[in-house]
């Protein structure tokens, strides 16, 4: 396909830039609003809306050097080349235009944005693994910018640095394996002073295969977990018994144990940061009472505990309510309750949905939280704080407490928890009438 010049004339929800060809609108990856560039319009039906970029001929001012070597060939960050204050701007617009869209709901007021750091900070990630003679041995990362292979990294400057100057290490240690070319994916997973790797391999190891893991691992003072089959047949190799990793949020004098499976926020500067301004919006009083839902291991659930609230978490998991209770004991918190329950197919004539709670904070999946609301119509309490990782499955659940329970969106804001990605996480405070 023959290049052609344009100007891009704005930037989407994703940091595309949008130029104009024969009257059609392409999106131009890593291009900024106002730069003329060289791109290459891709065919086919599912690409032809896209063009590369093969050459920025005039930059706009904003732009800024990648911090990462392999920006432009890894698909992991692609907004590097954009100053984080325009990223920041990116999402909240975003984030503005989906709660008209979707929700057709505007905030009584936009919250200034969290943010921590822009390298470095992601602690957990899955990592794709493929042995590829042609590329040197075995690739080990995320995939390309375009296309469905894994991109050839030594390092990765937006994990944590003990883990990202490690990609090439590991890649030379996974050559040596036998069975190298039957290992799909490595998960990594650090806690504030330890690191646990989970390996998924398709075929048993051999003795010199368990060697070289061991050494590999015993060298750095990491963890080694295996994992042969589903997620359920992950297990420890080395320590034998490893202690359970754990982070700190020092605001609340907290430690949490969780182990290299359960679901932790990847970012933990940003996770401390977001868990200090969600319990001052749940706005405390001595007498509160707090419902915390998909409460996991209990990291909004137990900070709430620690500020006094009589709190009660809930979760799908069975095994994280273990995990919150455990964390419950290991910080002598006895003024909160975990239950296991079923967050999608809502029972609510279940007792403790009618205890009288006064405040709601609920951190869903992607997916939201629009069953759950609706089945406890008429017994939501007055202030609720809402966490998202996804803005139009917030803004869908906003339009139904603002439009159809009688809910005000008092704040809104961006929490920066993925740094050089479209990503957008978000919180969402809102009050109802004064009946309620």
């Amino acid at each position: 396909m023959p290049t052609v010049v344009a100007t891009v004339e704005s930037v989407d929800d994703a940091g595309c830039g949008v130029v104009r060809i024969d009257g059609k609108s392409l999106l131009v990856d890593g291009a900024l609003s106002g730069e003329s560039v060289i791109c290459r319009p891709r065919r086919g039906r599912r690409q032809g809306h896209r063009a590369d970029l093969v050459e920025v001929l005039e930059a706009a001012p904003a732009r800024v050097e990648p911090a990462c070597p392999h920006f432009g060939q890894c698909g992991g960050c692609r907004l590097q080349h954009m100053p984080g204050d325009a990223q920041l701007v990116l999402k909240e617009e975003g984030l503005l235009r989906a709660l008209r869209e979707h929700g057709d709901v505007e905030p009584d007021t936009v919250l200034t944005p969290l943010t921590g750091p822009g390298t470095g900070y992601r602690r957990r990630a899955r990592l794709g693994v493929k042995h590829v003679p042609g590329k040197g041995g075995t690739l080990v990362g995320f995939r390309e910018k375009h296309g469905a292979k894994l991109a050839v990294l030594d390092a990765c400057t937006i994990l944590e640095p003990g883990v990202g100057e490690s990609i090439g290490s590991l890649r030379r240690m996974l050559d040596e394996l036998s069975i190298s070319n039957r290992i799909p994916q490595l998960e990594v997973s650090m806690g504030d002073s330890a690191t646990a790797l989970v390996l998924r391999h398709l075929d048993p190891l051999s003795e010199s295969d368990t060697r070289v893991l061991v050494d590999f691992v015993r060298a750095r003072g990491w963890q080694l977990y295996l994992q042969p089959g589903g997620p359920d047949s992950v297990h420890p190799l080395w320590p034998e018994n490893p202690a359970p990793l754990a982070y700190r949020l020092p605001e609340f004098d907290l430690e949490l144990a969780f182990l290299p499976s359960d679901f932790v926020q990847v970012n933990a500067t940003m996770n401390r940061i977001l868990v200090a301004a969600a319990i001052r919006h749940l706005d405390l009083r001595p007498d509160s009472r707090v419902l915390d839902l998909f409460c996991g291991i209990g990291n909004f659930t137990l900070a709430a505990a620690r500020r006094g609230a009589d709190v009660t978490g809930i979760e799908g998991s069975a095994a994280l309510v273990s995990r919150a209770r455990s964390n419950a004991n290991r910080n002598r918190i006895d003024n909160v309750d975990f239950v296991a329950a079923d967050l999608v197919d809502v029972d609510s004539n279940l007792p403790w949905w009618r205890d009288g709670w006064d405040r709601l904070l609920l951190d869903p999946p992607r997916s939201g939280a629009g069953q759950l609301l609706s089945a406890l119509v008429g017994r939501l309490p007055r202030r609720i704080v809402y966490v998202s990782c996804n803005p139009q499955t917030l803004a869908r659940d906003a339009g139904l407490l603002v439009h159809e329970q009688g809910y005000r969106l008092r704040h809104v804001g961006v929490v920066d928890m993925f740094p050089h990605t479209s990503h957008c996480e978000a919180m969402a405070v809102f009050d109802g009438g004064e009946g309620r």
